[in-house]
């Protein structure tokens, strides 16, 4: 399994973006692709995000940005449910999908994948979703990670106060798969 690259050289970010190495160069020293030298030498790094917004901001399709699929993580132990998520975001090919059904799974696979995006039911067996929430703000090896909660059974102050521990959004079961999927693309910036 290939981990995502969050650093890139200037000749690794000119064959992403399908240009001159000079061209990445000249964009970096101009200040209008951030990045950083690494001490002590002349080599420039750019990091991932800073290439995204360098790519955006140009016009540059991201499809050649590693496999360009944003990572998600389904924790759910509702079988149903996550069948039918893994189903509808494999098929739509922009996600790359890991599923757990427990908040000790959902932590390792945390660590592990390192998701984009984790969509979080609330209730768990072993943990609600408030704790997750916490414990994944709390470490800053995930704050670019974000949080949609699902759940049938929280009242509007749970709600908000989910939202205040770090959840980006929430989203209410039953919901129609499609609504999921563009609170997906709002939430991680596709669009």
């Amino acid at each position: 399994m290939e981990k995502m690259k969050d650093l890139y050289t200037t000749g690794e970010a000119a064959a992403i973006c399908n240009v001159s190495q000079q061209t990445i160069i000249r964009c970096f020293d101009a200040g209008r692709l951030q990045g950083f030298r690494v001490p002590g030498s002349r080599f420039r790094r750019i990091p991932r995000d800073s290439l995204i917004k360098f790519m955006k901001e140009n016009n540059i399709p991201l499809k050649n940005l590693d496999s360009g699929k944003r990572k998600i993580l389904i924790v759910d132990d509702d079988e149903e449910i996550i069948e039918l998520m893994v189903d509808v975001l494999g098929r739509d090919g922009r996600f790359e999908v890991r599923t757990a059904s427990s908040g000790y799974d959902a932590g390792l696979l945390t660590q592990q994948f390192v998701p984009d995006l984790i969509i979080l039911d609330y209730m768990l067996p072993d943990v609600n979703g408030n704790i997750v929430c916490q414990t994944i703000r709390r470490n800053p090896q995930f704050q670019d990670t974000r949080i949609i909660i699902v759940s049938g059974v929280v009242n509007q102050d749970e709600i908000q106060g989910l939202l205040e521990a770090g959840a980006e959004a929430f989203v209410r079961k039953p919901f129609r798969i499609g609504q999921l999927v563009d609170k997906i693309v709002e939430v991680l910036h596709m669009s």
